[in-house]
């Protein structure tokens, strides 16, 4: 009964419009009270402990440091000497544009571990330059929300380092490696709609007529950007930092760049990024927190081993299982943001990874793939909703254009199921499997 009343007060709260972090820590305390009702009070001090217990996680220090990151590269302009790198290897022509934006995402996404930050870095940049094409804002704000995903996946991951406090058999450098070869994929997989797209519905009219970089210039103007993911990855599988440190190295090196190299960034600019980033981060990590006396509810309560075993003995099989799954976060992911998901539904599905003996590392590639998804799927798409205020159009004009490239990333996380080497192969390689 009262696990039941912990799942609907949650539901209600969310349906009149509390906050995720508030109705998770409320949904959690409520329950914890009258499961102690004898000892109502002092049952009640597990909730202060456990949102202490939720956010003093050392990995978890990496994430305010990436969100700064990403603040940092937005303002220091090094996304457009990226895109004016790539236009001057890829050249002019119809679809080039919506190509240049999915790979500068792409590679932005081994700089900043935040999707929203991504796209508006990328969106800033790539959404005027298409218009000035004659691209769509519509078609524009699909293609840098569903590109701005990969980040994600691609390391460093805000949504890896979740994981990774979530589940102790997962580290965060083993799933870093984990989710490189299934964010190029879904970065590929992204520019074949795009371009295929661009060239049947005759967009982008204006783009071959517009000025080529010249090469060598845009290199030399880019190079710092170039840096910056060889600095952070290369950093931690040298041993030289841990990820943690290395979202701190990456903030020291953006810093130099914006106010030295390139003098986008001023001293008075300063404030305004620490207050931005600080904003941003203390969403997530609050959340994060007050899901923490979630989690505990569950556990106390009894909730999950039920849950578990009703699914195990369903008879739908390993496999059944799975695409069930898929199909509940697929469902869950139109609603709620990714680290919501992640902390709501990681301990309820953590027994069934351990039953069916998945790879930790795998499955969280899998569930990550599915957040991605989830940044661009209407109705509550982060990205989307970050690209669609830049190209000042509603979020209901991309559905025509936003669903082949979810399509297109479905079939990605298809493969990845399919074959788990896509994943493990990479981690392996590098000793951390």
């Amino acid at each position: 009964m009262i696990a039941t009343l912990l799942f609907a007060l949650f539901v209600v709260m969310m349906l009149v419009g509390v906050p995720i972090g508030a109705a998770l820590g409320l949904a959690g305390a409520a329950a914890i009270a009258l499961a102690n009702l004898d000892t109502q009070w002092y049952g009640l001090l597990a909730v202060p402990q456990n949102f202490y217990a939720g956010l003093g996680k050392y990995p978890l220090l990496a994430i305010p440091m990436f969100v700064l990151v990403g603040s940092i590269f937005d303002r220091s302009g090094v996304a457009l000497r990226l895109v004016n790198f790539a236009i001057a290897i890829v050249g002019r022509g119809p679809g080039m544009l919506p190509l240049v934006a999915i790979v500068v995402a792409m590679f932005l996404g081994g700089i900043s571990g935040s999707g929203p930050a991504n796209a508006a870095a990328v969106g800033g940049v790539m959404i005027a330059a298409m218009s000035r094409a004659g691209y769509p804002a519509s078609f524009s704000a699909s293609v840098v929300g569903a590109a701005a995903a990969t980040d994600i996946l691609i390391p460093p991951s805000v949504a890896f380092i979740v994981y990774s406090v979530l589940v102790p058999g997962a580290s965060v450098p083993a799933l870093f490696a984990a989710g490189m070869v299934p964010g190029v994929l879904a970065g590929i997989a992204l520019i074949v709609p795009a371009v295929w797209l661009a060239r049947r519905h005759g967009m982008g009219a204006l783009e071959s007529t517009l000025p080529r970089p010249a090469f060598w210039r845009s290199l030399r103007e880019a190079v710092w950007g170039l840096a910056a993911p060889v600095l952070i990855l290369g950093g931690m599988r040298a041993g030289w930092f841990t990820p943690t440190e290395a979202a701190v190295v990456a903030v020291f090196y953006g810093l130099f760049v914006g106010m030295v190299i390139h003098r986008t960034i001023q001293v008075r600019h300063l404030f305004v990024i620490l207050r931005e980033s600080g904003e941003l981060s203390a969403v997530i990590l609050l959340v994060v927190s007050l899901a923490g006396i979630f989690a505990y509810s569950l556990s106390t309560l009894g909730v999950i081993d039920p849950i578990t075993r009703a699914i195990v003995h369903s008879g739908l099989g390993e496999y059944g299982v799975l695409a069930l799954l898929i199909l509940l976060l697929i469902t869950v992911g139109m609603f709620l943001d990714g680290v919501s998901i992640f902390l709501i539904f990681v301990p309820l599905l953590w027994p069934i990874v351990q039953h069916y003996k998945w790879d930790p590392v795998w499955f969280g590639v899998i569930l990550t793939l599915k957040v991605a998804l989830g940044q661009f799927t209407p109705p509550l798409a982060v990205n989307l909703m970050v690209s669609c205020r830049i190209a000042r159009v509603r979020m209901e004009e991309t559905v025509r254009w936003v669903g082949w490239m979810l399509f297109a990333m479905f079939l990605v996380m298809v493969a990845v199921i399919a074959w788990p080497e896509l994943a493990l192969w990479l981690p392996r390689r590098l000793g951390y499997l």
